[in-house]
């Protein structure tokens, strides 16, 4: 393994940050304040990873990173954070920000989280952050999200991407509507992903820098600059519209009546991953040895291991496993049969 980059301290802080001192919106004092702050970012996929690597080079100075994935060569088209490296040796994408990001400023302090943000971890892994910035691929983990962020008065910036079209929106409890105040429930029926739309490079991109834009208002202390609209925008046509979000819907279950329903995991399913024809089984909450595991799977199929995961492949499925027993499921999205995939070669 390379060693790690060893500290920038050979650069100034106005060396490094110059141009963005320059700008009349941050200044020196503002860039003091980046570096003091504490993001925490939910998701490190597509707009995941152009978000990170904005923050970085921004000098926010804490990134906790929570992703449940790992690198895969077709993530390549869109990831920027990531390379051949990566997805050859299949690293969690946590784990591969953490590296890439040292490589570009070393003084940023990086913790990555290889889990799946659930209402059993949430707390302790987004307690001690400033700004929670949404990246996810599903509503669910939006939803659990906008309801932690209510409970503790949290701020948090929504962004999505898919085909041509991004989305983001700003979250400021007591100050602007939430998530729930939009849309009092997630979307039913067909919803497209990426794996069905297709998506461009360029989109996840634009919903990043929206994203980091507004962060960077709200960490150097003006809140007051930030957006107050949902806005969404098609790339490829031209389109926009914008939903005003002001204020509070005293009428809204999470903000106005302060009922948490995803906080407390009622009726938490198991969710099929965008761009892969695969599902997550995250109810196995414990302990793996994943050196017996690959021992006692390898004269069962193709077993490949690199200590922060196990994958192994068996017919037209491949398990990836992870040390605290979620695993994800590729090749169904049938849930009864990665069920029985699970209990079959890992347990239950």
């Amino acid at each position: 393994m390379a060693a790690e980059p060893q500290t920038s301290a050979a650069f100034s802080d106005h060396d490094r940050y110059s141009r963005q001192i320059l700008f009349r919106g941050i200044g020196a004092t503002g860039q003091q304040r980046l570096s003091a702050a504490r993001v925490a970012v939910i998701g490190v996929g597509a707009t995941g990873s152009a978000t990170v690597g904005l923050l970085a080079r921004a000098g926010v100075g804490h990134l906790t990173i929570i992703d449940r994935d790992y690198v895969e060569f077709s993530n390549l088209q869109r990831q920027v954070l990531f390379d051949e490296d990566d997805a050859r040796q299949a690293l969690p994408k946590a784990e591969a920000a953490r590296r890439h990001i040292a490589r570009i400023n070393a003084d940023i302090r990086v913790t990555p989280h290889v889990a799946d943000l659930v209402p059993a971890n949430i707390e302790s892994l987004l307690l001690d952050a400033d700004l929670l910035l949404d990246c996810t691929d599903n509503y669910e983990t939006r939803y659990l999200l906008n309801d932690y962020a209510i409970r503790e008065s949290k701020p948090w910036i929504y962004a999505a991407a898919v085909g041509s079209y991004a989305a983001t929106m700003n979250i400021l409890p007591t100050q602007t509507g939430c998530l729930a105040c939009i849309f009092p429930a997630p979307p039913t029926g067909v919803v497209e992903t990426c794996e069905t739309a297709g998506i461009l490079s360029t989109t996840v991109n634009f919903a990043a820098s929206l994203q980091v834009t507004e962060a960077l208002k709200y960490l150097t202390g003006q809140p007051e600059l930030m957006r107050r609209t949902l806005f969404s925008y098609d790339l490829w046509t031209g389109e926009q519209s914008e939903i005003r979000t002001a204020k509070p819907n005293p009428d809204c279950e999470v903000c106005g009546q302060r009922q948490f329903r995803y906080l407390s995991g009622e009726g938490r399913p198991h969710i099929t991953l965008c761009g892969r024809n695969s599902v997550q089984i995250h109810e196995h909450h414990r302990p793996i040895d994943l050196d017996a595991l690959k021992q006692r799977l390898a004269p069962l199929g193709t077993v490949r291991a690199n200590g922060l995961l196990l994958r192994f492949e068996k017919g037209s499925h491949t398990l990836t496993v992870f040390p605290d027993g979620r695993a994800l499921i590729q090749g169904t999205t049938d849930i009864g049969q990665a069920r029985s995939l699970y209990a079959r070669y890992i347990g239950s």
